[in-house]
């Protein structure tokens, strides 16, 4: 160790204060390789009758400095607190399981409890979270409150063996009478993947007592992310979400939206750059109409959104009281979408929430696809099903009677009105709420069959009112998700996937101007349903005067809503 360095270690000391139990050489830069160069440190740990906080972040530690370190924290049984970040730079990797395990041994031996453990920066890989695995199942943590993990490059081995130890932790604190309740977990930049990811949820779902989950760039996409959002229902003082930069498109953005249901203290969501585009907006949107009550910040930026979208998630935050920052800046608005936005906001007073556009990336081209990651996303039901399964949710759904399905199949196929006149109980009794695109498909068959004849068409909006009935009465993210996938098919909404627009007729329409003037059609769906729509009029041109009867409609029953 360099004589410069050992007099910036004396001076750094010499400023320390015995009284408030925290030694700290935070941000030194100094180069600390052997016993000799930390005699000064050793010296003053020994001092400290309460040695509560070590601050090590900021310097580089060999392993034979390490091993000193070690040796003098074998007797501070009341450590709490230890920030150790960005503490290998120029270190052999090698080096560094090595020193760990000396300083976890030395927690251990020490019978220390800690509450705050900070490795972030240190680059360790999954060697690095070995040399920490015994500390992580030790009692020495069952009293851990924040583990801090950013940027330590553990990729899916490391996040496997992590999150195994956290769970062996949690089983043997349960055992003693104690359970481990981790509050807050930060593993960004660490390359997790799916199977990492998946791993550690299944330590978070056993936890329950996380208050915020930091995991930026991860590289997750929807397997891992499914698995995430099954494991935060289960964590309900859940206070931050930071997600940013991984990849959920709408599979992901559904399977979290139905786990925020479950939560009432979100506080933050950052979803920021995550592609949850436009039908994962509209779901999340749902989600804040009818819960997450203390909402401060929502970021979906970056992520595809279209202004339609973007505009329903206006509307969805405005009455929020606690909100004080949405972030849909690098979306896909166009300069107009952008003016309309801040205007929307700007009329209620709120325009102080809506964080710059400056980087929007203007509206995409029709010919631009959506489905470039097919294998993540085909826009089916199988996707919505799934979600519903796995978080344990029917929206209130008896199992649907073979027969009836079989009908339903049969009506789609091949529709016409004497098969609609002889299946009306079923096709009404048989749709699924938790089959958004077969329940848009079956209103579109059904309008379809839309004619001069007063008697057909009488039967024509009894069915349309049973099925609408049905889906709309269930919950808001449940009766968006249907709405937003209408939409789709009709061409009014870009979507996601396989799903192609259908060759529509003057009937739909007017059966969705019947459906809009009742009781079941709230203000509030009429209200997401013209934003959509009046951000694209030009997909019904070939429609044209049953396109202007529905606009009528809807601007009549939403106008109370705005």
């Amino acid at each position: 160790m360099a004589s410069d360095d050992i007099a910036q270690l004396a001076d750094a000391l010499s400023k320390t204060h015995v009284g408030d139990g925290e030694l700290s050489l935070k941000g030194l830069g100094l180069k600390l390789d052997d016993s000799e160069s930390v005699a000064e440190l050793l010296g003053k740990i020994e001092q400290y009758p309460v040695l509560r906080a070590l601050r090590l972040e900021g310097n580089t530690v060999g392993v034979e400095a390490a091993k000193a370190i070690a040796k003098a924290l074998e007797s501070k049984d009341q450590l709490q607190r230890c920030y150790w970040s960005d503490m290998f730079t120029g270190r052999l990797r090698s080096e560094i399981p090595t020193a760990l395990m000396c300083l976890s041994g030395a927690l251990m031996s020490a019978g220390a409890q800690l509450t705050e453990l900070d490795l972030s920066d240190n680059a360790f890989g999954p060697d690095g979270v070995k040399g920490i695995e015994q500390l992580l199942k030790s009692p020495s943590c069952h009293t851990l409150r924040e583990l801090r993990l950013n940027n330590c490059g553990m990729g899916i081995g490391g996040g496997k063996i992590l999150a195994e130890a956290l769970i062996e932790c949690h089983k043997k604190s349960t055992a003693v009478g104690s359970a481990l309740r981790l509050k807050v977990f930060v593993a960004g930049r660490n390359r997790l993947e799916n199977d990492g990811a998946s791993a550690l949820a299944k330590a978070f779902q056993l936890m329950g007592s996380l208050e915020e989950i930091h995991m930026p760039q991860n590289g997750i996409n929807y397997g891992g992310v499914m698995a995430l959002a099954s494991a935060i229902r289960h964590n309900p003082e859940l206070r931050v979400l930071n997600f940013n930069d991984n990849t959920f498109t709408k599979r992901g953005t559904l399977a979290m939206a139905q786990a925020l249901r479950h939560l009432r203290n979100i506080q933050v969501i950052n979803f920021g750059d995550c592609l949850v585009r436009s039908e994962g907006a509209i779901a999340l949107a749902a989600v804040l109409t009818e819960g997450l009550p203390v909402l401060k910040e929502l970021n979906l930026s970056f992520g595809e959104i279209t202004a339609g979208a973007a505009l329903v998630v206006a509307q969805a935050v405005m009455d929020k009281p606690h909100m004080e920052k949405v972030n849909l800046n690098g979306n896909c608005l166009g300069e107009d979408g952008c003016d309309v936005l801040r205007e929307v906001l700007d009329n209620v007073d709120k325009g102080d929430l809506l964080a710059s556009l400056s980087e929007d990336e203007g509206e995409p081209d029709d010919e631009e696809d959506e489905d470039s990651d097919t294998s993540d996303s085909d826009g089916s039901d199988e996707c919505y099903e799934e979600i519903v399964k796995e978080n344990g949710m029917n929206g209130g759904e008896s199992p649907e009677k073979p027969q009836s399905q079989a009908e339903i199949l049969s009506f789609l196929s091949n529709p016409s009105a004497e098969k609609l006149s002889h299946m009306k109980m079923n096709l009404q009794q048989g749709v699924n709420v938790s089959e958004p695109n077969k329940a848009a498909e079956l209103f579109l068959k059904i309008g379809s069959l839309h004619s001069q004849d007063a008697e057909a068409n009488a039967a024509v909006f009894e069915v349309i009112d049973g099925v609408l009935k049905k889906v709309l009465s269930a919950s808001a993210l449940q009766s968006h998700c249907f709405l937003t996938t209408l939409l789709v098919l009709m061409g009014v909404l870009k979507g996601e996937g396989k799903m192609k627009k259908v060759p529509l007729v003057p009937g739909q329409l007017l059966c969705l101007e019947h459906a809009v003037q009742q009781e079941y059609f709230t203000q509030h769906h009429a209200s997401v349903f013209h934003t959509l729509l009046s951000r694209n009029v030009d997909a019904l041109k070939s429609c044209s005067s049953a396109r202007d009867r529905l606009s009528s409609a809807l601007e009549k029953k939403s106008h109370k809503y705005h």
